[in-house]
């Protein structure tokens, strides 16, 4: 179960990194969205689609 759960949390985060990259932020803005998303992948991805995505 574990390891499913890993998983999903993989797929999302590179979901995730894909909509920091394609987004119309500045490139410093787009390195940091990313290394928090790399850094805390369950948070990070969670603050992107709250607070980034928005802001984007």
């Amino acid at each position: 179960m574990a390891g499913l759960l890993s998983l999903v949390i993989l797929v999302l985060d590179i979901i995730a990194i894909v909509n920091v990259v394609q987004g119309k932020m500045s490139t410093g803005s787009k390195v940091l969205w990313i290394i928090l998303i790399l850094v805390l992948p369950v948070i990070g991805m969670v603050l992107y689609f709250l607070i980034g995505k928005k802001n984007a």
